[in-house]
């Protein structure tokens, strides 16, 4: 299927920048805070549940995991936590959020190649100041004609953004790690969708691969030209 791309669309957190292989030692040092209460495997589960269930609360983002943390560890040690585990806690929070910004390969040759001929947008969600300090530090954001850094990725919120920034969302593609916010909802709202697998992905972050002529997926970010070019060969 030819389809005709005018605007690409890219995630920022493990596309652009790693972002996920950050939160890893901090749920290590969790699990060794809270040894004496449970296991790490239980504790990791738990974690997760609170997240799932705080996200309309607090957002995507490392604020809203370090809430989660400190309500986690309230919970397995039935309100017996220490001051001190939670300073701890909250110090983890705030070193992730000063984390330094490790760009991703063939980002720069990729957005260079591809401006010439689309629009590009980075859509990204999660706390503004974090994505506006990572986009900042990155020295990408001269290369993207708008920036969106968004609560959710739906299929609403694609429709709306490549309409605004583009001529559609049918002539529009969405490149990211994350299948279950950067692919699926974008096909669902009539672009295309390019899966960029990642070695650490978010749990929260996981769907299953959608059957459609609009969804690709990409070992690497340097493959992306050349599949836009596939995809809009007449």
């Amino acid at each position: 299927m030819s389809v005709a791309l005018t605007t690409i669309g890219f995630d920022a957190d493990d596309t652009l920048w790693h972002n996920e292989r950050f939160f890893a030692p901090t749920q290590t040092h969790f699990a060794t805070l809270l040894a004496d209460y449970t296991d790490s495997a239980t504790l990791m589960a738990r974690l997760e549940a609170a997240e799932r269930r705080n996200l309309p609360h607090y957002g995507f983002g490392i604020k809203g995991f370090t809430l989660s943390m400190i309500e986690t560890a309230i919970e397995v040690t039935e309100g017996r936590v220490s001051g001190t585990v939670i300073a701890e806690l909250l110090d983890a929070g705030r070193d992730m959020l000063s984390h330094p910004v490790d760009i991703l390969p063939d980002v720069v040759a990729v957005l260079e190649k591809l401006r010439a001929d689309h629009k590009l947008i980075v859509i990204t969600k999660g706390d503004l100041l974090d994505q506006e300090r990572k986009l900042a530090q990155s020295g990408l954001r001269d290369h993207f004609d708008a920036v969106e850094i968004v609560s959710d990725k739906t299929t609403q919120v694609y429709g709306t953004l490549f309409a605004h920034h583009g001529t559609g969302v049918d002539q529009g593609l969405m490149v990211g790690n994350s299948l279950a916010s950067d692919v699926v909802p974008m096909i669902e709202a009539g672009g295309v969708g390019v899966h960029v697998p990642h070695d650490l992905t978010w749990a929260l972050e996981t769907a299953p691969a959608p059957h459609s002529d609009r969804f690709h997926e990409i070992a690497g970010l340097g493959a992306l030209p050349d599949l836009i070019e596939r995809i809009t060969a007449v």
